[in-house]
């Protein structure tokens, strides 16, 4: 068999089960780990502390499938605040009246994670776990069929409370990955000017294609449009010159984890020999933060991946 044969058969199989590699850091592996880790031990523990033993088991793997999206992938859309509460909140709702109305536990079953899921939908805060947080209500067994609608207070939202400050605190005190999303003070900056960039991919064109395929991501449309922006880039260039270095603009390394850093030019020294002209910056987001140096604008470009610039006005 040849290596082309062999390439094709692997390329398959990995499109056939969804294999994607990333480029995420291990110190970014780490750090989503040690998060799951911290905030499933608090859960399990108030609510073995509420329910017992029999309701910790149903409900704290719901968490659990929480616990990814937040420490995971703490800036997806499907684990922003409203999608967590909402999602969980509504979708235990949905369960306790599909058990309290509906007879037979089967349909009961069915309904609730169904019903939960089309309520998600209506008010935008799909979170996959709340299916779980649905089906627990109707299968939970005496400890949770006590409760009534009560579970939606105890544990649910004392759970869901729980675990969004552990992800606020914990994701916090790591730059590259704010919790929510919004938190983030640097997003990525096309260089393409916001009039082509605009005619190139609105908003509205991403909306109606993501429309015409039906299809629910877990990025925001602006995500999206940058994501496109930024490729475009990549495929154009790899790395910026040294001439698109300015004062008061903000560049990022590009690096994942703990060495990923942002610095803003503060101001300039040109000389006569381009290859002489200085930058000063300070470090604003990330390794160095608050340092602050001088360099060869070739040397900054060199650092630079990319322009970012600040999530809100500083």
């Amino acid at each position: 068999m040849t290596a082309t044969v062999e390439s094709s058969i692997w390329q398959n199989i990995k499109k056939f089960w969804g294999i994607e590699t990333d480029s995420v850091s291990h110190a970014e592996k780490l750090v989503s780990t040690v998060g799951g880790v911290l905030a499933i031990f608090l859960i399990a523990f108030v609510t073995y502390k509420l329910t017992g033993i029999t309701g910790a088991t149903l409900i704290v793997p719901s968490m659990g499938a929480s616990a990814v999206l937040l420490f995971a992938v703490p800036h997806g859309k499907l684990s922003q605040p409203w999608a967590l509460f909402g999602g969980h909140l509504i979708s235990a709702f949905v369960g306790v009246s599909c058990y309290l109305l509906v007879p037979d536990p089967f349909l009961a079953a069915g309904l609730a994670v169904g019903l939960a899921i089309g309520a998600m939908h209506l008010l935008y805060c799909i979170h996959p776990p709340g299916g779980a947080t649905a089906l627990a209500a109707v299968i939970g067994g005496p400890a949770i069929h006590a409760l009534g609608y009560e579970y939606i207070l105890t544990p649910i939202l004392i759970n869901t409370l729980i675990i969004f400050a552990v992800a606020f605190v914990f994701n916090n005190l790591f730059p590259w990955r704010r919790y929510p999303a919004s938190m983030m003070r640097f997003t990525e900056r096309p260089q393409a000017k916001p009039s082509s960039l605009s005619h190139l991919i609105d908003k509205k064109h991403i909306q109606q294609a993501l429309s015409d395929m039906d299809l629910v991501v877990d990025l925001t449309t602006e995500d999206i449009q940058r994501l496109f922006a930024l490729t475009l880039e990549h495929a154009d260039r790899q790395r910026l010159d040294s001439r698109q270095i300015r004062v008061g603009a903000y560049y990022t390394n590009g690096r994942h984890g703990a060495e990923w850093s942002v610095r803003q030019v503060i101001d300039e020294a040109v000389s006569d020999d381009p290859d002489q002209d200085m930058v000063i910056y300070k470090v604003v987001e990330g390794q160095g933060l608050h340092g602050s140096d001088s360099c060869t604008r070739r040397e900054f470009a060199d650092w630079a991946v990319r322009e970012v610039m600040p999530s809100k006005q500083e």
